[in-house]
């Protein structure tokens, strides 16, 4: 497979990312994290990810790992392999970094980058959301973005299953 470099190097460990996020303060970037499965990328993911790029200068996508995923969702998932997911999320114009973690929250990786921007769905709470007490007690926001009705990586895999 033939992969841009460009793209390729969106995708990173995270003593990359540091060093990635060290550029970003010193250029005064505001950085932006927010995280998922991403499984079948569909409009949603899209939206969302639109979305939060707009809080700021850099976004990075925390990625959970097919053994995480596999933990949460179940034996069935995830659909497509962690390196596939993680080439679509970062050759996606609005996405300047993706990290996969293989715990089954992000909250490591949240206290690893104290981003300025934690980003998550309109289906979490404030209360629920992994790292945003880390991310307010440094000076961060969190932001609640809306979903859009009907559209989601299992309503998808239900109707491909129906076919």
């Amino acid at each position: 497979m033939n992969i841009s470099t460009y793209t390729h190097n969106k995708i990173m460990n995270v003593a990359q990312l540091q060093a990635a996020i060290a550029r970003c303060r010193l250029l005064n970037k505001k950085i932006v994290f927010t995280n998922g499965c991403f499984d079948i990328l569909h409009a949603g993911h899209i939206h969302s990810l639109e979305q939060a790029a707009a809080f700021g200068d850099y976004l990075i996508v925390g990625l959970n790992s097919d053994k995480s995923i596999n933990r949460i969702k179940g034996p069935e998932r995830p659909i497509n392999k962690e390196q596939d997911r993680a080439l679509l999320l970062a050759s996606l114009m609005v996405v300047d970094a993706v990290v996969v973690f293989e715990q089954e929250t992000p909250l490591d990786l949240i206290q690893t980058v104290i981003p300025d921007v934690l980003v998550k769905g309109g289906d979490y709470t404030l209360e629920s959301i992994v790292g945003a007490e880390d991310v307010l007690q440094n000076g961060g926001k969190v932001e609640i973005i809306p979903l859009i009705p009907g559209v989601s990586t299992t309503s998808l895999a239900d109707r491909i299953s129906r076919l």
